[in-house]
């Protein structure tokens, strides 16, 4: 037996392929009033990167129990041009 083909052919009645898609379109709704929110975000979240790295670099980081690592300037991530923050959507993601 394969398991290239993984497809299992089933039936499914209107009400349910009907229910489907008005499903999908409600969470696609959703996720993007979450993108337009986040996107609102854009300056603050800048704030808050400068604030994360200034801490890297003048308070450091714990390494390994009380042992503190100091982060050089010129060693801190630089961001690339032109890319903009992303939203990541994921649904059905179990908490375990």
């Amino acid at each position: 037996m394969s398991f290239k083909n993984t497809f299992i052919r089933h039936d499914r009645n209107p009400e349910v392929t009907t229910w489907i898609e008005e499903e999908r379109v409600e969470q696609e709704e959703r996720f993007q009033t979450i993108v337009k929110q986040m996107d609102g975000l854009d300056p603050e979240r800048e704030k808050w990167y400068q604030e994360f790295f200034d801490r890297l670099t003048t308070i450091g980081f714990n390494q390994d129990g009380d042992l503190k690592v100091k982060i050089a300037p010129q060693d801190l991530p630089v961001k690339p041009e032109g890319r903009t923050n992303q939203v990541i959507f994921k649904y059905g993601v179990d908490d375990e």
